[in-house]
């Protein structure tokens, strides 16, 4: 991976898969995601056009509270409710949105796209990004990120090296 320049100049926007971030902590850690300072270390004192977090709803309503603190640091939110099928199945699955999102903006003046996720499936997406010339970054927690997204993308900041920082003990 070449080292990447990150100028104050560059018009950047973040996309954020929160529940792949959200159930990488838990699982990695037993704890919740700072979403203020992995949003401080995507933009990189850049300048920020949009963030994005990609969101579901469950039927009892109890991430309204995360969801507010979300929108208070900046991040604008797409909510999608949680499917729950015949026979107790749930799916609530974002990585569509998140790319028809990340194809709109590349069409605009944007430099950089930073997506916060680890999730493999975003490999094409990275591809065809940078194919349109944007630079393309990865925030993730490194031993649950997909190892091809780490490999392709243009820069991957990796939040297991500074856990203290990007976490929040949970209660």
């Amino acid at each position: 991976m070449n080292q990447i320049i990150k100028h104050k100049d560059q018009r950047v926007a973040v996309l954020i898969d929160v529940q792949n971030m959200y159930h990488s902590a838990k699982n990695l850690y037993a704890a919740r995601v700072n979403f203020k300072e992995v949003l401080k270390t995507a933009v990189a004192n850049r300048r920020l056009i949009r963030a994005i977090g990609y969101v579901v709803r469950t039927e009892s309503r109890e991430e309204q509270a995360f969801f507010e603190a979300l929108t208070k640091i900046g991040i604008e939110l797409k909510i999608k409710d949680l499917q729950v099928f015949p026979g107790g199945m749930k799916k609530a699955d974002w990585d569509v949105g998140l790319t028809i999102d990340a194809v709109r903006l590349a069409e605009l003046v944007i430099d950089a796209i930073v997506l916060i996720t680890g999730d493999g499936d975003f490999v094409p997406l990275v591809e065809y990004l940078k194919g349109k010339g944007r630079q393309v970054e990865i925030v993730a927690f490194g031993r649950s990120a997909s190892g091809k997204l780490r490999e392709i993308a243009d820069d991957f900041t990796d939040l297991d090296q500074n856990p203290g920082k990007y976490l929040l003990k949970t209660k």
